[in-house]
């Protein structure tokens, strides 16, 4: 594998999105105080969410998408190719997971290298070849090795939850019931929430997306098959049905193609740069290697 290279694009673009979101929690501590939070109380709960966040923002992650991790004798060829990879990459070995899902994707979380986790869906397993899987594996590793997946598990913890909420919560609050105006106002800040860790992710997102593609193509050192790989992600993608889109598409950023329906207010707003533009970056990275 060529040399790798710290990405100072990438760290900076880190830093700042979690400065931010440092910014967004001192704002919400600061709402609890104002509205009578004892001291005792705050301590509690600032101690208490560091550890989940911290400890179990992987856990949700992968509940979230109905992951389950499998030993090597469930998915012997999955381990081979991550093995291998890991050695090439110089990264311990993640723990790996299947979806059971159609729509074909791949994503990695975490808190650290040696706490990592590659998912893959069986939708991605059935329409990729060898080869292009094993570009796809690359690109999360790619994740795990600059770190950006960390901060990405970290920073969709409560963009997460407040996604699910804003989804879910409504459905707990119909009718007339004198309940349904706390519920409602529960939705708002939740949506606020959403609207908020959104656009914190995805001032890193796409960055780290081409940093993850550059990795990959060093990790296997053919650039090419990845691009295949995106065109046939992409390809699917239109044709996967609108429902299994939406049930997922709360995870576009950790996607390696993010999954949205055609209607979906969520093209306006991608994680993700286009895939026109990865393939020509990879492309030019190609040309790079043959010298």
């Amino acid at each position: 594998m060529k040399q790798w290279r710290s990405d100072w694009g990438l760290q900076s673009r880190m830093i700042f999105t979690m400065f931010l979101l440092a910014a967004v929690y001192l704002f919400f501590l600061a709402i609890i105080y104002s509205l009578g939070a004892t001291p005792m109380f705050m301590l509690v709960f600032i101690g208490a969410f560091t550890i989940i966040q911290y400890f179990y923002s992987d856990k949700l992650v992968l509940m979230s998408m109905g992951a389950k991790v499998v030993s090597e004798s469930e998915a012997p060829q999955l381990h081979e190719t991550i093995t291998r990879l890991c050695a090439i990459a110089d990264i311990p070995k993640p723990r790996i997971a299947v979806v059971n899902n159609s729509v074909p994707n791949a994503f990695a979380t975490g808190r650290s290298p040696k706490h990592a986790v590659v998912a893959v869906t069986t939708g991605i397993q059935q329409q990729l070849n060898k080869q292009e899987l094993e570009a796809v594996l690359a690109h999360e590793l790619s994740h795990i090795k600059n770190r950006d997946m960390m901060v990405m598990t970290i920073a969709s913890f409560l963009s997460t939850i407040a996604f699910f909420l804003v989804r879910y919560l409504l459905f707990f609050g119909g009718g007339r019931d004198r309940d349904s105006g706390g519920i409602m106002a529960a939705w708002v800040v939740s949506l606020l929430v959403w609207i908020i860790s959104f656009i914190l992710i995805r001032a890193l997102s796409r960055y780290r997306e081409f940093a993850a593609d550059r990795g990959s193509a060093l990790i296997t050192s053919n650039p090419s098959h990845l691009a295949s790989a995106l065109m046939k992600i992409s390809g699917v993608m239109s044709r996967i049905p609108s429902d299994d889109l939406r049930k997922v598409e709360g995870m576009n950023a950790f996607f390696i193609i993010p999954a949205i329906s055609g209607s979906s207010i969520m093209r306006l707003f991608s994680t993700h740069p286009p895939v026109e533009k990865r393939i020509a970056a990879l492309e030019r990275i190609e040309r790079e290697m043959e010298f």
